[in-house]
């Protein structure tokens, strides 16, 4: 995609598509698995093409400074129509800046952070290199990189379900697909994607599943108790073989290496099975280790019942306020 092609979309995709249920199940599930990996607050997170800071506001109101950095300026003035909304001490951590992923490092002025992510993006980016390489290169010593990529390996399922057998048996060998948005989409692996961070010194943890039943049902008239119920759903199933290996996308966590150079008895352990790599169980931050497996709308942890609007009763508006 070039220039501000998501001029044409932003109302799509922010007002709709994640102000939708399976929007909103996205965003918790994606919450709730990075939320695992990462250090307590405050710390600094780069959320790259972060859009309208649907993923990345709640970190802030969690108490991190949060820096979204999208190339699109309809985008960025969704950002700044909800940022709008926010406390002022919430709006007060989080920072605007129009730029390219691949130019993070100039836009930043050089700036390191604690985690970075990148979720959705990468299925518009082609070739995916210079985008990856730039997002490791922004990553403080010890921090984590967080990735939602498209899954190559379940590109059948969608037109299979709608009859579509042609188009389902072409998807098997496919390397992407027309997504939701009608724009042509690009998939990766987790073992591809897993092998380009390591030739850029960075380390993958653990993977999850995102979007399983939530796809493959209609949930356009789920009230909040329905949505909060498939939430917690998704969010077991994102962490179980074989149920994440059927998602439709799939989030990748990363950590460059405090040392500067991989550890290869400690990666070793984090790959082997029945640790990170099969669990996201292994490798969780301070942060994380008193998050215990509740559902939505459940009373968690501070850290989570302060961000996230479906554990604090709240939830976002069809103008995605």
């Amino acid at each position: 995609m070039s220039g501000d092609a998501w001029s044409v979309l932003a109302d799509q995709f922010v007002d709709r598509s994640y102000a939708s249920a399976i929007g909103q199940v996205r965003t918790y599930v994606l919450h709730h698995q990075l939320m695992h990996h990462l250090a307590e607050p405050p710390g600094a997170v780069l959320d790259v093409g972060g859009g309208a800071g649907h993923q990345s506001f709640p970190l802030a109101r969690a108490g991190y400074d949060v820096t979204v950095l999208d190339s699109s300026p309809a985008m960025l003035a969704k950002a700044r129509h909800r940022l709008a909304s926010e406390a002022p001490e919430v709006r007060d951590r989080v920072r605007l800046v129009e730029a390219r992923g691949e130019d993070a490092a100039e836009a930043t002025g050089g700036q390191q952070f604690g985690a970075v992510l990148c979720h959705g993006v990468l299925m518009y980016v082609d070739p995916p290199e210079p985008l990856v390489r730039s997002l490791c290169e922004r990553l403080a010593p010890d921090g984590v990189l967080s990735l939602m990529a498209l899954n190559a390996k379940t590109l059948a399922i969608r037109p299979a379900l709608e009859r579509r057998w042609t188009d389902a048996l072409a998807a098997f060998g496919a390397s992407g697909e027309r997504g939701v948005l009608g724009v042509d989409t690009r998939a990766d692996t987790v073992e591809g994607l897993s092998e380009l961070l390591r030739s850029e010194q960075v380390e993958p943890l653990a993977w999850y599943g995102v979007w399983l039943f939530s796809d493959l049902v209609d949930l356009a008239a789920a009230d909040t108790n329905e949505i909060r119920s498939a939430a917690a759903v998704e969010l077991q199933a994102s962490r179980r073989d074989p149920y994440r290996q059927l998602s439709r996308v799939f989030h990748l966590v990363a950590r460059r290496p405090a040392s500067g150079h991989q550890d290869d008895e400690a990666s070793g352990k984090r790959l082997a099975g029945g640790t990170a790599w099969n669990s996201s169980e292994a490798g969780r931050s301070p942060a994380a280790a008193t998050l215990r497996e509740k559902g939505p709308g459940v009373s968690g942890p501070r850290t989570i019942a302060r961000a996230w609007p479906l554990n604090a009763g709240r939830r976002d508006s069809a103008d995605g306020t």
